[in-house]
């Protein structure tokens, strides 16, 4: 019972993210924390965390006991669901990131209403911009807009989305409009430098029928450049807006601004890459029962509410 005791603590020391609010969690004092956290270390006969003033961050040992205790914590969970006869009811600490834009304007009021129908979870909602590591950060599940980053970790699609390459009407009165994805490469862009992404190399697929009558697809890969980028998706939008270039932007971010003709899609018979909305999470089996009821809340939250489109 001491080993199981032991993940717990560590589980709950990892996504907590520091001593002191661990402590709270708890309700004893850091020394405390850190003293039980020192003789874990000594029986396991390995550091887990390397410690800071500020922060801890996880060792190589320290994540593989977090992902394999949290796993063996799932099992336990399970265990006692089935033997129990029913479905544990979604409570604790649920930690979720998201993109800024994204968080604010869509995540935020589906989080609301998951609150209110469980009153025993507690939420952490993060926002940023920059690419997360689930198991060393502690988090239960992130809102990721694109491709997996992670081929390790499991995904389940909660929205589609779609991206639109579009520009302002006064740029275009002076450009004109490209005729083709190569003809960026004369343009002003306006770069997102958003996670690990290439951000300054686009991707096209034109979809047409071959000689032999079968669909064929046709590809162009452009590098563009620009005097302007953020990491910031709604300063970028706001330079689109202004005239500064040419962006690739969600169409739940772009559509208000297409359909009142601030902004003009572009090149519309080209595809870009798909920037379905997916849930990650470290594992797909033995999930936490709050976290599988955020994912599957969140699904029909966006199938009933589905993210704004172009055209």
């Amino acid at each position: 019972m001491d080993a199981i005791s032991d993940l717990g603590f560590f589980v709950l020391l990892a996504r907590q993210g520091s001593l002191s609010a661990t402590a709270r969690e708890l309700g004893v004092t850091p020394p405390t924390v850190s003293k039980r956290l020192a003789a874990l270390e000594r029986r396991l006969g390995a550091r887990l965390l390397q410690r800071t003033t500020r922060r801890i961050s996880l060792t190589a040992e320290g994540e593989a006991y977090l992902a394999e205790g949290s796993r063996l914590l799932g099992e336990l969970q399970t265990l006692e669901q089935t033997v129990g006869g029913s479905r544990a009811t979604p409570r604790g600490l649920l930690r979720i990131h998201a993109t800024l834009g994204f968080g604010r304007r869509q995540l935020a009021p589906a989080l609301s209403a998951f609150a209110r129908a469980h009153p025993e979870v507690e939420l952490q909602l993060m926002l940023s911009d920059r690419q997360v590591n689930l198991v060393e950060q502690g988090l239960d599940l992130a809102l990721q807009i694109g491709p997996l980053p992670d081929a390790r970790l499991s995904a389940r699609r909660v929205a589609a989305n779609h991206r639109v390459l579009c520009a302002s009407p006064k740029l275009l009165r002076t450009l004109g409009e490209p005729a083709r994805p190569a003809d960026l490469a004369r343009w002003p862009c306006i770069l997102l430098r958003e996670n690990d992404e290439a951000f300054n190399t686009w991707q096209f697929t034109l979809r047409g029928e071959g000689a032999s009558g079968r669909t064929a697809l046709r590809q162009e890969s452009v590098k563009v450049r620009g005097r302007m980028s953020t990491n910031d998706g709604d300063t970028a939008l706001q330079w689109a807006l202004d005239g500064h270039g040419a962006l690739l932007r969600s169409t739940w971010d772009a559509a208000p601004y297409l359909r009142s003709g601030r902004l003009r899609a572009l090149l519309p018979d080209w595809q870009l890459p798909p920037a379905d909305v997916m849930a990650l999470y470290p594992t797909r089996e033995h999930l936490s029962a709050r976290t599988r009821a955020a994912v599957d809340f969140l699904v029909a939250w966006f199938e009933q509410y589905p993210l704004p489109s172009w055209p």
